[in-house]
């Protein structure tokens, strides 16, 4: 930043100045200059000047005042100065007939009367210290210096408040309702049209009655409460000022209980029971203040960064005891008792030194002067020294060792720091604008935003950081996190599917059943590597009801028994915590659209979970999951279908194969529960736990939670039977822990099929451990490539067509099973298809009965509701269950869980090699072919 500079004028002006004297100037600018940060402590300058000593006064005058834009904040008193006609001075201690001035200044200060001496001149050296304070005030305030005008709040309002008189001193509670209204109107005189009492004035006819009612409501009343408030010191954003009154320390204002009181005593007659030296530092504490506030940095204030010059005032012809000379003593006592500093730069010229401090710097000196007073000056002001600010300089005769100067000095202010310029805060406010707007198009347009468009179900918002709702248009995708490219394909392949669905309803001149159902799961809230895929799971799932879709979208034009499917996309946030809100948000979709007619998903076993399938039964939504399997889940809903073998099945295949496969009497369980989990939440794991504790008995060594970062080298060798029934997501951590056990691996490490969505993820594979084998449960093994490829040979058109489908292109952004393609179909494809399915053939059934008079009317989606549909698939499947592609489904008659449902037991040998299926070592239940539902090997 260029500083404050010198610069030489023409020949013409050439002047002669004393030894020191352009060094003494060379000080001046330095301490003119503003740092950059923090704040410069400002002396009092006292220069003594001998007969004969060039006016220095007059040439700072005539420096500052030059400058074409911008120029150093000044102000002059010329104390030796003798106006023509000496005024009635208004004193500090006024007598009771004082008058208040007829004029206010703009801040509401009283202007000196026309007996005032000339402003050019200043006050003389008996004006009383009000009236050079005031005179010093208006000169600061004038917005004459090329920047913005000094604003000052606090020193008009004290300098006021000493001129305002009592109407009727006897009369106290007058006197404070008197005080009041002038406060109120200090800022300007009040309407002539209104009555003494404040109301409005009358009028003949209601209309002009109505009119200055309201007039006075405006300009009296609201304002009258607002400066109540104000005054009261209560409310932080109004009355700072009045605050201000009441937490300085002059006068004790503290023994005033409100501010009106500490007004009060500082009016005419009533004060006269003050010091007035008191009265004198209240009035140089609130000048100061204001200059203090115009000069505090704040970073929403740019134009306090715009202020790169303190002000200065000048005092010429000060004698000992004179106002000038007061003023002086006063600051620098002001500044020692209240210990704050403040940008005023006072510099006095004198015939004689002050009394405070006798002895006298030379003018050469000066620097040397300075540099010694900012040493002491903590010591002196601490012991409030009553010369700790003043440097007194004796200016010598320019005759006497005088130097020649080439010209004079020219003063400017350095520019003002870039980002302070007035046009910052525009360009700022464009620039946030610009970036919100930029912002909210990335964060909220696309990612989570309501789509205000007809004939579009989109309904989201923001919970904990997470976009909760549904949707049913590529208006709205879940999840835009880095790495999902392939869960946001299959969303916009639904909803292509979803707009296909409805063309192909209006060409069957809408005879063909059309049904909605909605897929519930947990798309958002995962940790994630930008190249990781994290929801393999979800996006199984809705490839699964892809394929139901796309199914039922090739069948021909004339089928008018065959149903249509719309699927609508939801999210329940992470481990399904958001579940309740998303149910809520799904009650409104079902109530006002009638095609929607069951919920699938709902993924985790969870009491979240639990909450929102007694949500879904409390709307009448029957809710159908391909992979939940804790114990009993199906008690928090009466319209609960569950296409997975619960957990009990699961531990009792486990145990049957410890005995039957790896012939081991004992088993060690670890467990985790996911992040921000507990078991008490955990549905899955709590009910496996249960379970195991239960069927394994004093067989179960030991059952502990395993917590990242927990060896597992006890466990190195073990010959028992080492069982994961953790969450999926810390699946990778305890294979690392277990990696430490080099070539001597535990034998028999069995996984729940929690870990089959670690399993389903190539990434997370890619760094497993390679040194244990790995088997672990699996809910869809009949739905294998080997194994859907087996049924069509053996003409099984549920798992043939299947396989069809996966197969085909356009459908999923990886067909599976095709030869020389190593893409595994995936656990949840198969359950999820399974489950869309079941609901499709229910309603394909129910439209059947309906239409039997008539196959070719229109189909009514009011015709059939969702409680119904629930009923047609117990009816169905009570005849003769239902022929699943991961294995026939039959519900007990007193529950939504399966029976005798498929379960696997999968090994791999390398968990790195993604690239070798798993093989089926085990399995229990029914596979559609044989009646046999034993445990038993492959």
């Amino acid at each position: 930043m260029r500083g404050l500079t010198e610069q030489k004028q023409s020949a013409s002006g050439r002047e002669r100045l004393p030894s020191g004297g352009s060094e003494f100037l060379g000080l001046l600018a330095d301490l003119l200059r503003r740092p950059r940060r923090g704040e410069r402590k400002l002396p009092l300058i006292w220069l003594v000047r001998a007969d004969g000593a060039p006016d220095l006064i007059s040439l700072l005058r005539r420096i500052l005042g030059r400058g074409q834009r911008r120029r150093i904040p000044h102000a002059v008193l010329e104390a030796s100065a003798r106006s023509a006609r000496q005024p009635d001075p208004v004193p500090l201690r006024s007598s009771p007939t004082a008058r208040q001035p007829a004029h206010t200044t703009r801040d509401g200060g009283p202007t000196p009367s026309a007996d005032s001496p000339p402003t050019a001149g200043g006050p003389t050296a008996g004006t009383d210290l009000a009236i050079a304070l005031r005179q010093v005030y208006r000169q600061l305030s004038l917005e004459a210096f090329g920047g913005e005008r000094l604003r000052f709040r606090h020193y008009p309002l004290a300098d006021w408040l000493l001129h305002q008189t009592p109407t009727d001193e006897s009369d106290t509670g007058e006197h404070r309702r008197d005080l009041v209204r002038r406060l109120r109107d200090r800022r300007g005189r009040r309407p002539a049209d209104e009555t003494t009492d404040g109301g409005p004035a009358g009028g003949d006819d209601a209309g002009a009655t109505v009119y200055q009612f309201v007039f006075w409501l405006v300009r009296r009343a609201i304002p009258s409460i607002v400066f109540r408030v104000a005054i009261s010191g209560r409310v932080p954003l109004l009355g700072s000022h009045y605050r201000w009154f009441m937490r300085q320390q002059y006068l004790a204002p503290r023994q005033s209980v409100s501010f009106l009181g500490f007004a009060e005593r500082l009016t005419a007659g009533w004060r006269d029971a003050e010091q007035p030296d008191q009265v004198h530092k209240l009035l140089v504490h609130a000048f100061l203040e204001d200059l203090r506030q115009a000069y505090r940095r704040r970073f929403w204030r740019p134009g306090s960064w715009r202020r790169t010059a303190y002000p200065i005032l000048l005092v010429d012809g000060v004698r000992p005891g004179d106002p000038g000379h007061t003023l002086v003593r006063l600051v620098n006592d002001v500044r020692n008792e209240t210990g704050r500093n403040d940008p005023l730069l006072v510099l006095v010229t004198a015939t004689a030194a002050p009394p405070e401090l006798p002895e006298a710097y030379p003018l050469v000196d000066a620097e040397e002067a300075y540099d010694e007073w900012a040493d002491v000056l903590p010591e002196t002001r601490r012991l409030r020294r009553a010369g700790a600010w003043l440097i007194v300089l004796a200016l010598g005769d320019p005759s006497d060792g005088s130097e020649p100067r080439g010209g004079t000095h020219h003063f400017s202010p350095p520019p003002p720091p870039w980002w302070s310029r007035r046009f910052l805060p525009a360009a700022i406010s464009l620039l946030l604008l610009a970036g919100a707007v930029t912002w909210v198009d990335s964060r909220w347009s696309v990612d989570c935003h309501p789509a205000a468009v007809p004939g579009v179900a989109v309904s989201v918002e923001m919970v904990d950081g997470e976009c909760v709702g549904y949707s049913d248009s590529a208006r709205h995708v879940f999840n835009r996190d880095p790495g999902q490219d392939r869960l946001r394909a299959i969303q916009r392949r639904i909803f292509a599917q979803n707009t296909a669905a409805e063309q192909v309803w209006e060409r069957s001149d809408r005879r063909r059943p059309f049904l909605t159902l909605v897929y519930l799961g947990t798309l958002t809230g995962n940790r994630t590597r930008a190249d990781e895929e994290s929801y393999v799971s979800e996006r199984e799932e809705l490839e699964g009801m892809a394929t139901a879709q796309y199914a039922l979208l090739q069948e021909s034009a004339g089928a008018d028994g065959a149903a249509l499917l719309r699927v609508v996309v939801a999210n329940g946030g992470h481990q399904m915590r958001h579940a309740g809100r998303a149910v809520a948000m799904l009650a409104d979709l079902a109530r006002d659209d009638p095609t929607v007619l069951g919920v699938v998903g709902l993924v985790d076993s969870r009491t979240s979970t639990a909450l929102a399938l007694r949500e879904l039964n409390r709307i009448g939504l029957p809710a159908i999951a391909p992979t939940l399997s804790a114990d009993g889940m199906d008690a928090n809903s009466d319209l609960y279908l569950q296409i997975s073998a619960p957990n009990r099945d699961q531990v009792a295949m486990i145990d049957e194969y410890a005995r039957q496969v790896l012939r081991v009497d004992e088993a060690r369980v670890y467990y985790t529960t996911g992040e921000y989990s507990s078991l008490t939440e955990d549905l899955y794991v709590g009910t496996m736990l249960t379970g195991l504790r239960q069927r394994f008995g004093d067989r179960l060594a030991r059952a502990e939670e395993w917590r990242t970062g927990q060896r597992l080298t006890d466990n190195c060798g073990y010959s028992g039977l080492l069982l994961f029934t953790g969450r999926w997501s810390e699946f990778d951590g305890f294979l690392r822990a277990l990696k430490e056990c080099g070539a001597n691996p535990p034998r028999h490490l069995v996984a729940n099929d929690s870990a089959n969505r670690y399993m389903a993820n190539p990434g997370l594979r890619a760094s497993a451990p390679g040194n244990l084998p790995v088997t672990y449960v699996s809910k869809a093994g009949l739905a294998s490539c080997a194994s859907l490829h087996a049924a069509r040979d053996r003409r099984d058109d549920v798992r043939g067509g299947f396989l069809t489908w996966i197969q085909a292109d356009g459908l999923l952004d990886v067909p599976r099973c095709r030869d020389g393609v190593n893409a595994p179909v995936g656990e949840r494809v198969s359950l999820a298809y399974d489950a869309a399915t079941m609901m499709v053939r229910a309603v394909e059934g129910l439209a059947a009965r309906l239409r039997h008079a008539d196959p070719r009317q229109r189909w009514n989606p009011r015709a059939v509701n969702p409680i119904g549909v629930h009923t047609e698939v117990l009816r169905q499947n009570a005849a003769q269950g239902f022929p699943g592609v991961a294995g026939p489904i039959r519900f007990a008659p007193d529950s939504g869980e399966p029976v005798a449902k498929r379960i696997s037991l999968l090994r791999v040998a390398r968990v790195p090699d993604v690239a070798t299926a798993p093989v089926e070592v085990f399995h229990c239940g029914l596979d559609g072919v044989s009646p046999d539902q034993r445990c038993r090997p492959v």
